[in-house]
């Protein structure tokens, strides 16, 4: 990359607690000054752990990197039901917590993990007619919510002390997990709220590569663009293909170009490089696995003028 070259990248944040996912945007926004910036996947302003900022063109990859997987260690308190369904929320119910120590946990987890239907809480950033769930919710107003299916791939029991319990969960895009804290309680009898929570991982990106807040606040420009991840980082893991000059010419003019040999695979998204290792971007394979199109391309970090080849 240039100097003068567009930058672009992923950040890896810990959020810090009582921040908002918004408030973690405006940060970066203002200490490294892109104009575009955005976060996938909110976390709650009492949640700690990773939350991925993409900036300039890796904001293009934004989609992929919500739909992926996510991991998160949460200590839930049973025995007490909120209107936000954690302890930051104001209590509604107490209620005796009945024998419980991992085994018994364990057991009821079991119903909880494979595709499941979750009632998305009134504190939430949905909206209904115009306003955020939240926003309603601070005034007071309930409406009805519809079941969403959602995917908990792991659900396992890492600790109990009662009346706490802490458990990792591996889940899909959408999973509320206070939601999935309140379910388990109902299931145990007595309810639950979330206590703590950490998201360790978005896809690729764990808290080992994250910055704190603080530091990000601290720390001079330079230094913190030196923690800038590459684009093509976010797609860690799909399978990849590498055009030559020829094809990746027609590839960035927005034509299928052959991939060879063709490639089998069971999802339609490929990471896309030229010969010599330069990141293009998503492609999406056709039916044969033997053609390539363009689904997003991304032009910050190539050199040369961003008009596509004539």
């Amino acid at each position: 990359m240039t100097a003068s070259a567009p930058r672009s990248g992923v950040l890896v944040v810990d959020k810090a607690a009582g921040m908002t996912s918004f408030a973690v945007v405006a940060l970066v926004r203002r200490r490294l000054g892109p104009r575009r910036v955005g976060h996938a996947g909110t976390l709650d302003p009492g949640a700690v752990g990773v939350l991925p900022v993409l900036i300039g063109e890796a904001t293009k990859l934004m989609p992929y990197l919500q739909d992926m997987d996510k991991e998160y260690l949460a200590t839930l308190r049973f025995g007490v039901r909120t209107d936000t369904l954690d302890l930051d929320g104001r209590v509604i119910a107490t209620s005796p917590v009945p024998l419980l120590d991992r085994d018994v946990l364990t057991r009821i987890t079991r119903a909880f993990v494979g595709r499941i239907k979750q009632v998305p809480p009134m504190y939430s950033a949905l909206h209904h007619e115009g306003r955020r769930l939240y926003e309603l919710a601070r005034r007071g107003v309930e409406v009805a919510r519809a079941p969403r299916e959602v995917m908990v791939h792991a659900l396992t029991v890492e600790g109990v002390t009662p009346p706490a319990a802490t458990l990792r969960i591996v889940c899909g895009k959408g999973t509320y997990v206070r939601t999935l804290a309140a379910d388990l309680g109902e299931a145990v009898g007595c309810g639950a709220a979330i206590e703590r929570l950490v998201r360790s991982r978005v896809g690729p990106f764990g808290l080992g590569e994250a910055i704190a807040c603080s530091e990000i606040e601290e720390a001079a420009a330079e230094a913190l663009w030196r923690r800038v991840l590459p684009p093509e980082s976010t797609l860690a893991g799909w399978p990849a293909i590498r055009l030559d000059v020829p094809a990746a010419s027609r590839f960035l003019q927005g034509q299928a170009v052959d991939v060879t040999p063709p490639l089998n695979r069971d999802g339609r998204f490929v990471a896309v490089h030229a010969a010599e290792g330069g990141f293009f971007g998503v492609g999406e394979l056709m039916a044969d696995g033997g053609r390539v199109r363009p689904a997003r391309i991304l032009h910050a970090d190539r050199p040369g003028p961003r008009v596509l080849p004539a």
